[in-house]
């Protein structure tokens, strides 16, 4: 086995992580999750990550969970990649951009994209989607302005949080939130699009989703009412 295995489900925040360890260089094997088929509540993922979630990256058998956590980790093993700031006030700042990215915007997208998980009824789920646009509005408006005076999330430098915004554009922008109103996100998005290194890891996620249809799996759930 592997020294880095990542369990992984297409369009999850496990892109993160991929897009990490691709851009540093590091070797891994992905394993797909179906959380379309409720895998991540199996005993034998359980068995991996009690909380069944995905991602989680095995660190030579030991499960490293929670998207900052594991960047963290990346950025201090592989310092040369150049993932985060780790040292003094830099470090410091770096896990606090993570936990506001994790902890402020990253549930706000789920109720962006998949209100059925929390309510049931169209006009419920209506309701949840304008909630959650009217929540992430101040956070995007964040990150927005940071890209406009930097272009990258430490201005001229690209690090594992850009990975994490490009991730979080991803999902909100599909899904009923006001694109037009934040142009330096998409800027960021196509520009980090155009980075080999999350070139590779997008390829590696639709080996995934090749997986899944050829399982004659769905690949996402359903859209959000709105």
């Amino acid at each position: 086995m592997s020294e880095f295995v990542l369990y992984a489900t297409p369009g999850t925040c496990a892109r993160v992580i991929m897009i990490a360890m691709e851009e540093a260089e590091i070797p891994f094997e992905t394993r797909l999750v179906r959380i379309m088929r409720q895998e991540q509540r199996s005993p034998e993922y359980l068995a991996v990550n009690p909380k069944g979630k995905v991602p989680v990256l095995l660190v030579d058998g030991q499960p490293l969970t929670e998207a900052p956590v594991i960047l963290h980790y990346l950025a201090n093993r592989f310092p040369d990649a150049g993932l985060l700031p780790t040292d003094g006030v830099g470090g410091l700042r770096a896990l606090e951009d993570m936990c506001f990215l994790s902890s402020q915007v990253h549930p706000f997208v789920t109720k962006l994209g998949f209100p059925q998980r929390f309510v049931d009824g169209e006009e419920a789920q209506r309701s949840v989607h304008a909630k959650a646009v009217e929540a992430l509005v101040p956070s995007i408006s964040l990150i927005e302005g940071k890209l406009r005076a930097g272009g990258w999330w430490y201005g001229d430098t690209w690090s594992a949080l850009d990975g994490y915004a490009s991730w979080i554009w991803s999902r909100i922008a599909p899904n009923g939130f006001p694109v037009d109103d934040f142009p330096a996100c998409a800027q960021h998005a196509e520009r980090i699009a155009q980075r080999p290194g999350v070139q590779r890891a997008m390829a590696r996620e639709g080996q995934l989703v090749a997986q899944l249809k050829a399982e004659g799996l769905p690949v996402g759930p359903p859209p959000a009412k709105r």
